[in-house]
């Protein structure tokens, strides 16, 4: 699709729709959302960590400065009219309770994150996809804040800026934490944060204990590996959403990726470098224009451990690569629990 938003991570891939996830993976995370302890509130960086408030979650009639990677802006003390430009921020204000008033999406006419509790997206009104946002279809929305990131849209922050208040993270990915952080002080919702990234750490530890303890868990070899329709096949390194998910468990990487970084690339001769004791896989785009039948096919791939001891495990491409906030990575580690535990 010519008009599909470019993936920061995929350079000249576009986007794909997501996928629906089942009802028992969304309560499993939301149900963990119900206490939290205080945070003090940061950014991605030095530039984009957020100013203190005297303002509490829940008051009226005040404003605060918040500190961003675009400046700084004065948001209300707690937002209710919100537009998420990007599938974090979309992430963020459903885990803080906040249904936007507008979102972008991944293509034209695509959903919003199917993974997300249907009930919470209903309403929302598509304001043009991820990187192309239609101006006027926010300001008919009469925001009180915009969330964004620079990625996205700092060429444009001056215009959205004009609109409502928008506050932009400097990235995605491995920094998703400083930012549910950053957008939490922009909506007024810092103890909900707190809630949801209590909720997380907990939800984490379940698993390691599940595992067999932090020994039994740094022992076992994990990796994510994405087959791209159109490029080489991918395997995840450290600096990056999944990345620090495994790290936060603890669990062992393979020497070869366990390494700060974005990902390595293998061809299907390179099979040989996705050695692992589990290997959690995707397919991203037309899986017939990538390497997948190639390489799950081949000799290589065949004798690697984890596919001779069946610890080889499809996952929703869309979940793992674009459910960048504390409901996505509750919903991973769902899964991981599911499948390696059961």
């Amino acid at each position: 699709m010519p008009d599909a938003p470019v993936h920061p991570r995929h350079p000249g891939l576009p986007l794909p729709a997501a996928l629906p996830l089942t009802r028992r993976r969304l309560f499993a995370l939301t149900a963990g959302l119900a206490s939290g302890l205080a945070l003090t509130a940061c950014g991605s960086d030095g530039k984009a960590k957020a100013s203190g408030s005297d303002a509490t979650d829940g008051s009226s009639g005040a404003s605060r400065v918040v500190r961003h990677a675009g400046g700084e802006s004065t948001v209300p003390a707690r937002a209710r009219r919100v537009v998420v430009l990007d599938t974090d921020a979309l992430d963020s204000a459903v885990t803080l309770g906040i249904t936007p008033v507008g979102a972008t999406t991944v293509a034209a006419g695509a959903p919003f994150s199917a993974y997300l509790p249907a009930e919470r997206l209903a309403g929302i009104k598509a304001v043009g996809v991820i990187g192309s946002p239609q101006l006027e279809a926010i300001a008919e929305l009469r925001p009180d804040v915009i969330l964004s990131n620079q990625v996205r849209d700092d060429k444009r922050y001056d215009e959205l800026s004009k609109i409502a208040p928008t506050v932009l993270s400097r990235t995605t990915g491995p920094a998703w934490k400083e930012n549910v952080r950053l957008h939490a002080e922009a909506l007024g919702r810092r103890a909900e944060a707190a809630a949801a990234e209590q909720a997380y750490r907990a939800k984490a530890a379940e698993l390691v204990a599940a595992l067999g303890g932090p020994e039994k868990a740094a022992a076992l070899k994990v990796e994510m590996a994405r087959f791209l329709a159109g490029a080489p096949t991918r395997l995840y390194l450290n600096d990056t959403f999944v990345g620090s998910i495994l790290t936060d468990l603890g669990v062992g990487r393979p020497a070869n990726q366990n390494k700060s970084g974005f990902a390595l690339e293998i061809s299907p001769e390179q099979v040989d470098q996705a050695a692992a004791d589990v290997i959690f896989y995707s397919v991203y785009g037309d899986a017939a224009k990538s390497d997948h039948a190639k390489i799950v096919g081949g000799t290589l791939w065949n004798k690697l451990d984890a596919v001779r001891n069946g610890k080889v495990y499809q996952v929703d491409d869309n979940l793992w690569m674009l459910g960048i906030g504390y409901t996505g990575a509750g919903l991973i580690l769902d899964q991981i629990r599911h499948d390696l535990v059961g």
